[in-house]
């Protein structure tokens, strides 16, 4: 039998799109049934992709990390000043992590075959990049260390995705309010120049 890898990537991503969206609606509980049955697959197709659970949650972590690298690799931060990088890097985790909620709200326990290396180059490192860059140019403050921002920015996005996961916010607002709460504060009167 001639593999159709074209075909095969179509399938697979319907399944991992269609259970994305399942698992976040309904939450963990759904079962593979259910899953087979919102993306329009028998069982045996599914199995065939996916063999359990585990591996369509790998998958999913998989789909989530290559999406968010995607998008750090097309929000060209190398190319932009600090402040619309971050920007371009909120809307951007944000986006695919309200996508992927499933998974964001499982922490990393199925992360599975991604490996720390990997994880760092494609979005630690570019991360610390733009804000090393933002310190260096003083568009970031010199007194904290990256290290400290970093946790910051990130404790800024978990919290951002929480509240859109929780329908409290949308992407865009959650996004905004995360830029400008980094990049200035919480002080009165303080604004954005993104």
């Amino acid at each position: 039998m001639v593999r159709r890898p074209a075909l095969h990537d179509r399938v697979v991503k319907g399944i991992l799109d269609t259970a994305a969206i399942v698992l976040t609606e309904r939450g963990e509980t759904v079962s593979m049934a259910e899953i087979a049955e919102a993306a329009g697959v028998g069982r045996a197709t599914l199995y065939r992709y996916f063999p359990n659970r585990e591996a369509l949650l790998q998958g999913l972590a998989r789909a989530a990390f290559d999406e968010l690298g995607a998008r750090i690799t097309e929000a060209e931060l190398d190319a932009v000043p600090v402040r619309e990088g971050v920007a371009r890097l909120t809307r951007g985790f944000v986006t695919a992590g309200s996508k992927y909620a499933a998974i964001v709200q499982t922490g990393k326990k199925h992360l599975g075959e991604i490996e720390v290396e990997e994880l760092d180059e494609k979005i630690t490192q570019p991360v610390r990049a733009l804000l090393a860059r933002g310190v260096a140019d003083g568009t970031l403050r010199d007194d904290v260390p990256i290290d400290i921002q970093f946790e910051m920015f990130r404790g800024l996005l978990e919290k951002a995705l929480q509240l859109v996961m929780r329908g409290q916010v949308g992407i865009e607002p959650a996004s905004a309010a995360v830029v400008a709460l980094f990049l200035d504060g919480t002080t009165k009167g303080a604004a954005s120049q993104v």
